[in-house]
Protein backbone atom coordinates (compact mmCIF):
# COMPACT_ATOMS: atom_id res chain seq x y z
CA UNK A 1 0.00 0.00 0.00
CA UNK A 2 1.10 3.29 -0.77
CA UNK A 3 1.94 5.68 2.32
CA UNK A 4 2.50 9.03 0.75
CA UNK A 5 1.78 11.02 -2.61
CA UNK A 6 3.27 13.03 -4.83
CA UNK A 7 0.65 15.80 -5.18
CA UNK A 8 0.00 15.94 -1.16
CA UNK A 9 4.21 16.67 -0.94
CA UNK A 10 3.70 19.17 -3.28
CA UNK A 11 1.51 20.70 -1.03
CA UNK A 12 3.21 20.78 1.75
CA UNK A 13 6.45 21.34 -0.25
CA UNK A 14 4.91 24.99 -0.63
CA UNK A 15 3.04 25.79 1.97
CA UNK A 16 4.69 24.28 4.57
CA UNK A 17 8.07 23.88 3.80
CA UNK A 18 8.56 27.33 1.94
CA UNK A 19 5.48 28.16 4.05
CA UNK A 20 7.97 28.69 6.74
CA UNK A 21 10.37 31.49 5.22
CA UNK A 22 8.47 34.26 6.57
CA UNK A 23 9.18 32.37 10.12
CA UNK A 24 12.68 31.23 8.90
CA UNK A 25 13.31 35.48 8.34
CA UNK A 26 11.92 36.26 11.28
CA UNK A 27 14.28 34.07 13.53
CA UNK A 28 17.83 34.24 11.36
CA UNK A 29 19.41 37.23 10.88
CA UNK A 30 21.58 35.26 7.77
CA UNK A 31 18.47 34.71 6.53
CA UNK A 32 16.82 38.11 6.76
CA UNK A 33 19.89 39.31 5.09
CA UNK A 34 20.12 37.35 1.83
CA UNK A 35 17.32 38.94 0.85
CA UNK A 36 17.60 41.98 2.72
CA UNK A 37 16.81 45.13 0.13
CA UNK A 38 14.76 42.53 -2.11
CA UNK A 39 11.04 43.43 -3.61
CA UNK A 40 10.06 40.78 -5.73
CA UNK A 41 7.59 38.18 -5.82
CA UNK A 42 8.21 34.45 -7.22
CA UNK A 43 4.93 32.64 -8.53
CA UNK A 44 5.16 28.50 -8.07
CA UNK A 45 2.48 26.76 -10.64
CA UNK A 46 1.86 23.07 -10.46
CA UNK A 47 -0.01 21.24 -12.57
CA UNK A 48 -2.42 19.30 -11.05
CA UNK A 49 -1.11 20.54 -7.80
CA UNK A 50 -0.63 23.69 -5.99
CA UNK A 51 0.00 27.40 -7.00
CA UNK A 52 0.93 29.97 -4.91
CA UNK A 53 3.52 33.17 -4.46
CA UNK A 54 6.13 33.77 -2.38
CA UNK A 55 6.66 37.78 -1.66
CA UNK A 56 10.01 39.17 -0.25
CA UNK A 57 9.53 42.35 0.90
CA UNK A 58 13.12 43.64 2.42
CA UNK A 59 13.86 40.74 4.39
CA UNK A 60 10.50 39.91 4.95
CA UNK A 61 8.24 37.45 3.27
CA UNK A 62 4.70 36.62 3.27
CA UNK A 63 3.25 33.58 1.17
CA UNK A 64 -0.37 33.52 -0.60
CA UNK A 65 -1.98 31.34 -2.86
CA UNK A 66 -2.32 31.55 -6.08
CA UNK A 67 -0.01 33.06 -8.83
CA UNK A 68 -1.47 35.24 -11.27
CA UNK A 69 0.38 38.33 -9.95
CA UNK A 70 4.13 37.55 -9.65
CA UNK A 71 7.52 39.35 -11.10
CA UNK A 72 9.30 35.60 -11.52
CA UNK A 73 7.06 32.38 -12.71
CA UNK A 74 8.00 28.69 -12.16
CA UNK A 75 5.97 26.43 -14.34
CA UNK A 76 6.19 22.58 -12.72
CA UNK A 77 4.25 20.38 -15.60
CA UNK A 78 3.83 17.40 -12.29
CA UNK A 79 3.95 17.62 -8.42
CA UNK A 80 6.89 15.16 -9.24
CA UNK A 81 8.71 17.45 -10.71
CA UNK A 82 8.36 20.17 -8.30
CA UNK A 83 9.37 18.41 -5.31
CA UNK A 84 12.32 17.31 -7.33
CA UNK A 85 13.11 21.67 -7.43
CA UNK A 86 12.78 21.08 -3.53
CA UNK A 87 15.06 18.10 -2.99
CA UNK A 88 17.77 19.93 -5.55
CA UNK A 89 17.48 17.10 -8.33
CA UNK A 90 14.90 19.56 -10.87
CA UNK A 91 16.25 22.74 -12.32
CA UNK A 92 13.63 25.20 -12.75
CA UNK A 93 12.79 27.60 -16.17
CA UNK A 94 11.17 30.73 -15.38
CA UNK A 95 7.95 31.60 -17.57
CA UNK A 96 7.87 34.99 -16.75
CA UNK A 97 10.80 37.08 -15.16
CA UNK A 98 13.72 35.33 -17.21
CA UNK A 99 15.73 38.59 -16.43
CA UNK A 100 14.79 38.69 -13.03
CA UNK A 101 17.10 35.04 -12.61
CA UNK A 102 19.77 36.59 -10.89
CA UNK A 103 17.26 36.93 -7.41
CA UNK A 104 16.77 32.84 -8.00
CA UNK A 105 20.61 32.00 -7.69
CA UNK A 106 21.77 34.74 -5.62
CA UNK A 107 19.22 35.26 -3.42
CA UNK A 108 16.48 32.72 -3.37
CA UNK A 109 18.72 29.33 -3.58
CA UNK A 110 20.92 30.62 -0.79
CA UNK A 111 17.77 31.53 1.62
CA UNK A 112 16.35 27.81 0.75
CA UNK A 113 19.93 26.53 1.78
CA UNK A 114 19.95 27.89 5.30
CA UNK A 115 16.41 27.10 5.78
CA UNK A 116 17.51 23.04 5.31
CA UNK A 117 20.05 23.50 7.04
CA UNK A 118 17.69 24.44 9.87
CA UNK A 119 15.20 21.32 8.66
CA UNK A 120 17.84 19.17 8.26
CA UNK A 121 20.81 20.09 10.92
CA UNK A 122 24.05 18.20 11.28
CA UNK A 123 24.63 17.17 15.10
CA UNK A 124 26.79 19.32 15.43
CA UNK A 125 24.43 21.84 14.32
CA UNK A 126 22.61 21.25 17.40
CA UNK A 127 24.75 21.54 19.88
CA UNK A 128 24.77 25.28 19.65
CA UNK A 129 21.79 26.12 21.97
CA UNK A 130 20.81 29.18 20.11
CA UNK A 131 20.17 26.80 16.64
CA UNK A 132 18.77 23.79 18.30
CA UNK A 133 16.33 26.93 19.35
CA UNK A 134 15.87 28.03 16.10
CA UNK A 135 15.44 25.06 14.77
CA UNK A 136 12.96 23.60 16.45
CA UNK A 137 10.74 26.36 16.44
CA UNK A 138 10.71 26.12 12.39
CA UNK A 139 9.93 22.43 12.71
CA UNK A 140 6.76 23.42 14.75
CA UNK A 141 6.06 25.84 11.95
CA UNK A 142 6.44 23.32 8.94
CA UNK A 143 4.44 20.52 11.30
CA UNK A 144 1.80 22.97 12.05
CA UNK A 145 1.81 23.94 8.44
CA UNK A 146 1.76 20.34 7.29
CA UNK A 147 -1.78 19.57 9.54
CA UNK A 148 -3.53 21.32 7.41
CA UNK A 149 -1.90 20.06 3.98
CA UNK A 150 -2.66 16.52 4.78
CA UNK A 151 -6.05 17.03 6.20
CA UNK A 152 -7.01 18.59 3.13
CA UNK A 153 -5.37 17.00 0.35
CA UNK A 154 -4.33 13.04 1.64
CA UNK A 155 -6.72 10.42 1.24
CA UNK A 156 -6.31 9.51 4.94
CA UNK A 157 -5.48 12.71 6.33
CA UNK A 158 -8.89 13.60 4.32
CA UNK A 159 -10.87 10.79 6.45
CA UNK A 160 -9.58 12.06 9.47
CA UNK A 161 -10.29 15.97 8.64
CA UNK A 162 -14.26 14.19 8.04
CA UNK A 163 -14.57 13.99 11.59
CA UNK A 164 -13.28 16.94 12.80
CA UNK A 165 -16.02 19.65 13.70
CA UNK A 166 -15.59 22.82 13.03
CA UNK A 167 -13.40 25.19 15.46
CA UNK A 168 -9.93 25.88 16.53
CA UNK A 169 -7.16 23.83 17.76
CA UNK A 170 -4.62 25.48 19.21
CA UNK A 171 -0.84 24.06 19.41
CA UNK A 172 1.90 25.78 21.19
CA UNK A 173 5.31 25.56 22.85
CA UNK A 174 5.57 26.99 26.35
CA UNK A 175 7.95 28.02 28.97
CA UNK A 176 6.49 28.76 31.74
CA UNK A 177 3.49 28.82 31.18
CA UNK A 178 4.19 31.39 28.63
CA UNK A 179 3.70 30.55 24.74
CA UNK A 180 7.41 30.84 23.05
CA UNK A 181 5.34 29.74 19.66
CA UNK A 182 1.79 29.10 18.78
CA UNK A 183 -0.65 28.19 15.78
CA UNK A 184 -4.07 26.85 15.50
CA UNK A 185 -5.67 25.20 13.13
CA UNK A 186 -8.97 26.16 11.94
CA UNK A 187 -11.66 23.77 11.11
CA UNK A 188 -14.30 24.43 9.15
CA UNK A 189 -16.80 22.30 7.08
CA UNK A 190 -13.80 19.76 7.61
CA UNK A 191 -11.31 21.96 5.66
CA UNK A 192 -8.29 22.95 7.63
CA UNK A 193 -6.55 26.04 7.07
CA UNK A 194 -3.13 26.58 10.06
CA UNK A 195 -2.96 30.09 10.49
CA UNK A 196 0.49 31.08 12.28
CA UNK A 197 -0.14 32.67 15.47
CA UNK A 198 -2.38 32.08 18.96
CA UNK A 199 -6.07 31.99 19.37
CA UNK A 200 -7.81 33.49 22.75
CA UNK A 201 -10.55 30.86 21.94
CA UNK A 202 -9.34 27.39 21.51
CA UNK A 203 -12.08 24.74 21.34
CA UNK A 204 -9.10 22.03 21.69
CA UNK A 205 -5.29 22.85 23.09
CA UNK A 206 -1.65 20.83 22.67
CA UNK A 207 0.70 22.49 24.51
CA UNK A 208 4.14 21.36 24.98
CA UNK A 209 6.18 22.13 27.57
CA UNK A 210 9.60 23.57 26.50
CA UNK A 211 10.81 23.27 23.12
CA UNK A 212 13.27 20.39 24.15
CA UNK A 213 10.38 17.94 25.01
CA UNK A 214 8.64 19.12 21.42
CA UNK A 215 12.40 18.49 19.64
CA UNK A 216 12.11 14.98 21.35
CA UNK A 217 8.20 14.27 20.06
CA UNK A 218 9.24 15.85 16.33
CA UNK A 219 12.09 13.58 16.51
CA UNK A 220 10.77 10.48 17.41
CA UNK A 221 12.92 10.06 20.77
CA UNK A 222 10.21 10.55 23.28
CA UNK A 223 6.95 8.97 22.67
CA UNK A 224 3.61 11.67 23.42
CA UNK A 225 2.26 8.93 25.92
CA UNK A 226 5.30 9.46 27.97
CA UNK A 227 5.29 12.94 27.82
CA UNK A 228 1.49 13.43 28.90
CA UNK A 229 2.44 11.46 32.04
CA UNK A 230 5.49 13.19 33.08
CA UNK A 231 3.10 16.53 32.08
CA UNK A 232 5.41 17.99 29.37
CA UNK A 233 2.47 17.82 26.58
CA UNK A 234 -1.03 19.40 27.96
CA UNK A 235 -4.43 18.00 25.92
CA UNK A 236 -7.64 19.36 26.87
CA UNK A 237 -10.87 20.66 25.35
CA UNK A 238 -12.33 17.85 23.04
CA UNK A 239 -11.14 14.61 22.50
CA UNK A 240 -12.73 13.21 19.22
CA UNK A 241 -10.72 16.63 17.53
CA UNK A 242 -7.86 15.94 19.23
CA UNK A 243 -7.95 12.67 18.75
CA UNK A 244 -8.49 13.22 14.79
CA UNK A 245 -5.69 15.88 14.81
CA UNK A 246 -3.41 13.32 16.01
CA UNK A 247 -4.11 11.04 13.32
CA UNK A 248 -2.97 13.50 10.58
CA UNK A 249 0.39 14.61 12.67
CA UNK A 250 0.67 10.79 12.62
CA UNK A 251 0.83 11.27 8.75
CA UNK A 252 3.35 14.16 9.09
CA UNK A 253 5.84 12.10 10.16
CA UNK A 254 5.78 9.76 6.81
CA UNK A 255 5.53 12.87 4.70
CA UNK A 256 8.37 15.05 6.14
CA UNK A 257 10.25 11.95 7.00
Amino acid sequence: MKQTDQRTLAFINLFAILGSLPALCEMSDEARATVAGKRISIGIAVKDGPCGTLHFDDGKVRVTEGCDKCDIKLPFASPEKFNGMIDGTVTPIPSKGFTKIGFLLKNFIPLTDILSRYLRPSEDDLKDEAFYRTSTLLMFRVITGAVAQIGNEDKVGRASASYIVDGNVRMAITEQGAPVIAAHIVAKDHRLVTVPTDTDTPMSLMEFDGVHNARGLFDGVASSFTLICDGKLRLGGMISQLDNVNRILDRVGLYLA
